[in-house]
């Protein structure tokens, strides 16, 4: 096993089908988004509001202990025992982890929709000639229509662009927000660790010898 891999994670996301080595100490929050995946809502843990709820399949030895309020939101949700907030999750240790999101409202929306569009294909194929030339007409008709609707919406979409522009300068406050937000425990460890990690490099610097002038 080479050096990285010591360090990281094969992290699965079974529903949306995807994997990636992550590294120990992520969260599995901010594990999900490097994979693309998101939650339906963020979270908003000052206030214990979540909606990064997931199960763990497999591998959950190697994720942190639940923090006191991730409990306290679990049991008042009556979560089954593999159940995680993934927001509160760290990964602790290399090896394989599978999760299992929770199925949202927009997937099952979309479901639908792709069950109602085969069932409009079956029934387009079995439609007479002259009623397939009828609805194809009908929805060139409506094509048009969007066309003009997206030439008259378009100073609305440059106006959406630069509100882009203008969110990418909170990505930093964003960015301090969430280590804020970070549960107690895992700050206190982390400051622990970093404290440890400074006096072990200040005891190096001293212990090497100087560096012999030259003649």
């Amino acid at each position: 096993m080479g050096m990285s891999e010591m360090w990281e994670a094969n992290l699965t996301f079974k529903r949306e089908e995807r994997e990636g080595s992550i590294p120990v100490g992520t969260y599995l929050s901010d594990a999900a988004g490097r994979l693309g995946i998101r939650p339906e809502r963020k979270c908003v843990p000052f206030e214990n509001i979540h909606f990064c709820r997931l199960s763990v399949v497999s591998g959950a030895e190697r994720l942190s202990p639940q923090t006191d309020s991730e409990a306290e939101y679990l049991a008042a949700e009556t979560a089954a025992a593999e159940d995680r907030l993934a927001c509160q999750t760290k990964i602790t240790e290399a090896g394989d982890i599978v999760v299992m999101t929770m199925e949202t409202k927009a997937e099952s929306a979309e479901e639908k929709t792709e069950e109602a569009a085969k069932e409009y294909a079956k029934e387009f194929t079995e439609l007479p000639l002259e009623k397939k030339i009828a609805q194809l007409m009908q929805l060139e008709a409506i094509t048009l229509g969007e066309t003009m609707s997206f030439v008259i919406n378009s100073p609305f979409l440059i106006f959406d662009k630069a509100l882009d522009l203008m969110a990418q300068f909170g990505l930093k406050k964003e960015e301090r927000d969430k280590h804020a937000a970070r549960p107690a425990e895992h700050s206190a460890q982390e400051t622990a660790s970093a404290a440890h990690e400074a006096a072990v490099a200040s005891e190096e610097n001293v212990s090497e010898p100087p560096a012999e002038a030259n003649p």
